[in-house]
């Protein structure tokens, strides 16, 4: 039987069941019903999951919400999504309460232990202020709901794109023969199938279960029946403990998290036992090659990979041998999946000439972004989704990716796009013009470098834009490095160059994203 695991807590499934189920006729009583959308402003803990199953239970959709979002930025996503509820921890609603639009229902988790520890978080923040409902109470008023009223859609992912705001990326709910191709892809991208029966299966969630992929590993590893264990925060030695305490099998991590293990004392690495790991799996941004060759050497050959996004899945697939046989390739596609390299009049390219990486899964529940049809529509290119990668294929049929289609940013896992610090940037005072772009990062892959040129006859420092932008941006957008410049290069359309800003940092390294 599976169970999930936080600090000294433990919640059995059959808990867990019956939890969702009472927290799905709480949600119905406030009007909740197929199709509509319950956001989750919370970390990673058993309320997370509760709700989650609770909306799937009522056909409606769990709507995970980035915690570090400003109020400004949280506000657009309650507004667009249109959210009929938010469950929500203590902790985290002092700081966006005024974004909450009047007359959505809010419930709320009082924060753990675990959790306030490893945040910092001042205690009297822990517990809901008087006059909401308190989440493990507000589920004792509810009895079980007897049987689903729908099927369960999945989830509303918010993806950062590369302009704009973030685009809720919406399913249909499948048919049961897409429910269960899916199912079957994804048990392979995640390790499910091949290692035993599921009780047996052990997992760390160690990243935030508002990004897409951590999301789909975690929901899909507690309804398989594993054990999952919530480590409040990523911490490295932390991981290693856990991997010898509760014998951890599988793990879904991103290159950050190698940097940061690989970065440990020897005598740390070598004193924790992890022969218990089988399948380790890792996405969501590039990994540099020394880095993944070092991790193989360490946890030997169950270092997996795959290559997908949000919108099309995971459609490729590498495992160490691959990668060690074929070093820089993300992988081979599925056979279930539809992966080519197109050039601008969308024809398919030969081995080894750079296009644009356009994907599918064949028969996969078709997605569309909340609220914005057109651009869904202009996402597709022959009949296939542009995650937005240019690469190759080898002759071999291995995928390999070279640069971002756009400026995108991925920062230790994390889509940052240029277009909205730049947007905020030219709110500030005595700023004339900005560019913002990703520079190498040895830790994170990519940090947020701007180049700022201030009005004329005003004087601007690194440290005042920095601090400008800390009140309207998430901390992991501000820059990480600063240029104040005269002038910036334009282009004769007078849009700025920024390729002649960014090149200088790429010059002499083997990779370009």
């Amino acid at each position: 039987m599976g169970q999930l695991i936080s600090g000294d807590r433990t919640l059995g499934s059959e808990a867990l069941a019956e939890r969702a189920a009472r927290a799905a006729s709480g949600l119905k009583s406030l009007g909740l019903g197929a199709g509509d959308l319950v956001a989750l402003y919370l970390r990673n803990d058993f309320a997370f999951f509760e709700a989650s199953a609770a909306a799937g239970l009522l056909g409606a959709y769990p709507t995970p919400v980035n915690w570090h979002y400003t109020p400004v930025e949280a506000r657009y996503l309650f507004e667009n999504s249109g959210a009929k509820a938010i469950v929500i921890h203590a902790d985290l609603l002092a700081g966006v309460r005024e974004a909450i639009p009047e007359g959505v229902p809010v419930i709320v988790v009082p924060t753990p232990p675990e959790i306030a520890q490893a945040y910092g978080v001042d205690p009297k923040l822990t517990q809901p202020p008087p006059g909401f409902p308190i989440w493990d109470e507000w589920l004792k008023g509810f009895a079980p709901l007897a049987e689903p009223l729908a099927e369960a859609p999945g989830t509303v992912i918010y993806t950062s794109g590369t302009t704009g705001h973030p685009k809720g990326v919406r399913r249909a709910p499948p048919t049961p023969e897409q429910a269960a191709m899916t199912g079957a892809v994804i048990a392979r991208a995640f390790g499910f199938v091949g290692f035993g029966t599921p009780d047996e299966i052990v997992t760390v969630m160690t990243g935030p279960m508002y990004h897409s992929a951590p999301n789909a590993y975690g929901l899909a590893s507690a309804r398989l029946g594993a054990t999952v264990i919530l480590e409040p925060r990523f911490d490295p030695e932390e991981l290693l403990q856990m991997i010898e305490r509760y014998r951890v099998t599988h793990l879904h991590m991103v290159p950050i998290m190698f940097n940061r293990l690989l970065k440990l004392p020897d005598d740390v690495k070598t004193k924790y036992d992890l022969s218990s790991l089988r399948f380790v799996v890792h996405a969501a941004a590039p990994c540099p090659a020394p880095v993944k060759r070092a991790m193989i050497e360490w946890w030997g050959p169950v270092i997996n990979e795959y290559y997908g996004s949000t919108e099309t899945s995971a459609v490729v697939f590498c495992t160490s041998e691959d990668w060690l046989r074929h070093p820089g390739t993300v992988g081979k596609a599925w056979p279930e999946a539809d992966v080519r390299v197109i050039d601008a009049e969308g024809r398919t390219l030969p081995p080894h000439e750079v296009g644009e990486v356009v994907a599918r899964i064949k028969g996969m529940a078709d997605f569309t972004y909340h609220g914005d049809d057109q651009k869904r529509r202009d996402s597709e290119k022959v009949g296939l989704i542009a995650p937005g990668d240019v690469g190759y294929f080898d002759e071999d049929g291995f995928l390999y990716l070279c640069d971002r289609a756009k400026d995108m940013i991925i920062s230790g896992g994390v889509n940052i796009y240029p277009a909205e610090i730049e947007g905020e940037l030219a709110k500030m005072p005595g700023v004339a013009d900005c560019a913002v772009f990703g520079i190498p990062d040895e830790e994170f892959g990519e940090g947020v470098c701007a180049f700022v040129q201030p009005m004329p006859g005003i004087d601007l420092t690194e440290q005042e834009v920095k601090t400008w932008l800390r009140g309207q941006v998430a901390g992991y957008k501000v820059p990480k490095r600063v240029e104040i410049a005269a002038e910036l290069p334009r282009e004769d359309s007078g849009k700025i160059f920024k390729r002649k800003l960014r090149e200088p940092f790429w010059e002499g390294l083997d990779r370009r994203i």
